[in-house]
């Protein structure tokens, strides 16, 4: 006997509607009809007999209760249509709800937690991955601690932009210490040890920077290690210091920052610009996005602007407001303490899971002094 597409199959005590037990009888009898032996039919199926016989009686009713009590704190289909609604609206539905959640925030409105939306979007099978690779997952080790907030992190590195058979390099410079803010930046045709020096020159004087107050974290590249570039930093009073051999991804913040660039919607989709000034305008833009409106978790959802004119404590505490009030409203959806809407004091690079009990080398840690 031919298997039947119609499979009951699951785990004991599952739902069954009334309109699959209607076909599951009609199946099995048209099979008992033809010769076929009842217990086999109830086997294809993934019933029992004894199921079988007792839906046949008129037991074709689901007449189990369900739950006696109902949950107090569940959402109402009101609420969620309203978030449905403003995560999907014309603003907002290009964000993930990561990036929605402190934005609404900031505006004093508060529909729901991330999970919540998250489990929303869910139901609804809005959440499917639009990037075009996924993110690693492995154990770095190269650490630099910093934990005031004059003493920063500088990461530079060149990134290509393709124009034709032609590579633009786009050197830049971003305070790690407050994660993502690019301070300078430049385009050229060639990568050069001058030109990095001149942008790092430029950088330490927009920012009034002080001797022996900046770390310079760079890759082994030649532009990096040129003489230019070393004497330059030794007449600035920046420390150099560089990536791990053969680990092309010792600097994650500046990884993370040129991924932002290439998979931004607005990034040419053939990755090719047409002129060196095509390539400046395009940076440019970006350049103001990322500092003063792109939200940065490891900021806790503030811009790198923000954290820089010193504003994102305000903005972080009106939102710590907002989520007292929204649990003074609804308690019983709060089984712990609100978010923790507050800024970092140790910025690490590349931290290691464990290190007590065991020695750090000199190479693998950098202790910068203000």
């Amino acid at each position: 006997m031919k298997k039947s597409p119609f499979n009951l199959g699951g785990p004991r005590g599952r739902l069954i509607s009334q309109e699959d037990r209607v076909k599951a009888i009609n199946l099995i009898t048209d099979a008992t009809t033809r010769g076929a032996r009842k217990y086999k039919a109830c086997e294809l199926l993934g019933v029992s007999i004894r199921t079988i016989e007792r839906w046949q009686n008129n037991n074709l009713e689901d007449k189990r209760k369900g739950a006696k009590q109902t949950q107090t704190n569940k959402l109402t289909e009101v609420e969620k249509t309203m978030i449905l609604v403003t995560v999907n609206c014309a603003e907002y539905r290009d964000l993930p709800p990561c990036q929605i959640v402190p934005r609404l925030a900031d505006q004093g409105i508060y529909i729901g937690s991330e999970s919540t939306i998250y489990q929303i979007l869910r139901e609804q099978k809005q959440l499917i991955h639009r990037l075009k690779n996924k993110t690693r997952k492995h154990i770095k080790q190269h650490l630099v601690k910093l934990d005031r907030p004059m003493k920063y992190e500088v990461g530079t590195s060149p990134i290509c932009l393709h124009r034709y058979e032609v590579f633009f390099s786009i050197f830049t410079l971003s305070w790690i210490f407050l994660v993502g803010k690019i301070v300078g930046w430049s385009i050229h045709e060639n990568q050069s040890s001058g030109h990095a020096a001149k942008l790092v020159r430029q950088a330490c004087l927009d920012e009034n920077v002080d001797k022996l107050q900046v770390t310079l974290h760079a890759d082994n590249g030649k532009p990096m290690k040129g003489a230019t570039m070393m004497e330059m930093l030794k007449t600035l009073g920046v420390i150099p210091s560089f990536s791990r051999p053969s680990v092309s991804d010792d600097n994650p913040y500046s990884e993370a920052l040129f991924k932002t660039l290439k998979y931004h919607p607005k990034y040419p989709a053939a990755k090719k610009f047409t002129s060196i000034i095509d390539a400046t305008g395009w940076v440019i833009e970006f350049v103001d996005w990322y500092n003063n409106y792109h939200l940065h978790s490891s900021l806790n959802f503030i811009s790198p602007s923000q954290r820089h004119n010193g504003d994102g404590k305000a903005i972080l505490e009106r939102r710590c407001q907002l989520y007292q009030q929204a649990k003074r409203a609804h308690p019983e959806r709060w089984s712990r303490q609100t978010r923790n809407w507050s800024l970092p004091d140790i910025v690490t690079l590349n931290p290691q899971r464990k290190t007590e009990g065991k020695s750090v080398k000199p190479s693998d840690m950098a202790t910068l002094a203000a």
